[in-house]
């Protein structure tokens, strides 16, 4: 699963992208991996499994994944091929998700494309070469589907109805993501077509140190242009979470943290906003061997989570062992846990909890 970093130049998007890079200064256990110069693999920071660490003792410990990719920059005109145009919506076409950052502090000796700062401004700049792109898609759907819809197909029928809807507010400058459609209309007639407004998107201001607690008036002007969207907002002063990430010392970090009034890297809040955002979650196995976090989809069944595992453990799925990660720390071991009563059997039916303990018994 993919999150793309998306944004104009000098708004700190590739400062953000090699602060990522850095992260692995937080612990051993979360290291980041460069695939590519433009895409890095970066493990979520999850509490729970340095308290399962210390309670099995395994010879590894694993976490969960997301992928992050620094997209190829963007001008106007992107939609109809200008500057990296094409590059840069192929690339966004092929991310599940997208981080947008928008620049929200002064500064002299940064440069602005448009001279002067309005993360507003910005954030629609980039939105309308994304629209039009999916305005483009959809008229070309639009020419086959009134085809079909002559004949009094009904389906056929439905279809130019949701996407003539589409269209019309994609003319108004409203992305797809805040388009209201049934659960059934987005999966038969939005989700095949990949539109790129309709991705989830998290817009991360980027701003200066002393607006890293509580933000500034930039922030709530994105705030307030976002209200009607299904998106989330992250303030993050990015310079500043560089700067975090080179100390090497844990308590030089925690000490910097606190003086910016601050409980954590805001990174870390970044890389579990991502994981959110691609509707993921985790699930654990633990054993002397090793202490793991998988990734899941919000919603997968028991079965579907162990095909994650291996696609024999899905074929041949017989039931899951399953321990709540409370019940686990509260007692400390999976025997006191079965002793408690506390572990339960669960088929084909069962959904997955976040943070839930697994065994799979399967045949194949």
């Amino acid at each position: 699963m993919k999150a793309g970093i998306v944004g104009l130049p000098n708004v700190g998007k590739s400062t953000l992208f090699n602060c990522l890079s850095n992260a692995k200064a937080q612990s051993a256990n979360f290291p980041f991996c460069t695939i590519e110069p433009n895409i890095g693999v970066v493990n979520v920071p999850d509490e729970r499994l340095q308290i399962l660490e210390k309670l099995v003792n395994p010879e590894r410990v694993m976490p969960a994944t997301v992928e992050i990719v620094d997209i190829a920059g963007l001008v106007k005109g992107a939609s109809k091929g200008e500057g990296l145009g094409n590059k840069f919506l192929a690339n966004i076409r092929e991310t599940d998700a997208i981080i947008h950052v928008l620049r929200c502090f002064d500064n002299d000796n940064i440069v602005h494309v448009d001279e002067h700062i309005d993360p507003v401004r910005d954030k629609e700049t980039i939105d309308m070469e994304l629209q039009l792109k999916d305005l483009e898609t959809v008229e070309k759907k639009l020419d086959k589907v009134k085809k079909a819809s002559r004949t009094g197909d009904k389906a056929a029928l439905k279809e130019l109805d949701i996407l003539s809807k589409v269209k019309e507010n994609l003319e108004a400058a409203v992305s797809v993501r805040a388009i209201e459609f049934t659960d059934k209309e987005r999966e038969e007639f939005i989700s095949p077509l990949q539109l790129l407004t309709d991705k989830p998107v998290l817009y991360v201001c980027n701003v200066d140190e002393a607006s890293a607690v509580s933000g500034n008036a930039y922030v709530n002007q994105v705030l307030e242009s976002v209200k009607d969207e299904n998106a989330e907002v992250l303030v993050l002063a990015v310079a500043t979470e560089a700067d975090i990430m080179e100390l090497e010392e844990y308590e030089e970090r925690q000490m910097f943290l606190e003086d910016l009034g601050l409980d954590e890297p805001g990174v870390s809040k970044l890389i579990r906003s991502a994981y959110k955002l691609l509707n993921l979650q985790t699930y654990f196995t633990a054993g002397e061997k090793e202490v793991r976090a998988w990734t899941i989809h919000i919603g997968d069944s028991a079965p579907q989570a162990a095909g994650v595992i291996h696609t024999d453990f899905e074929k041949g799925f017989i039931r899951a062992e399953v321990i709540k990660y409370d019940d686990f720390v509260h007692y400390g071991s999976e025997l006191k846990v079965k002793e408690a009563g506390k572990l339960s059997v669960e088929g084909k039916e069962y959904i997955v909890q976040d943070g839930d303990m697994m065994n799979f018994r399967f045949n194949v």
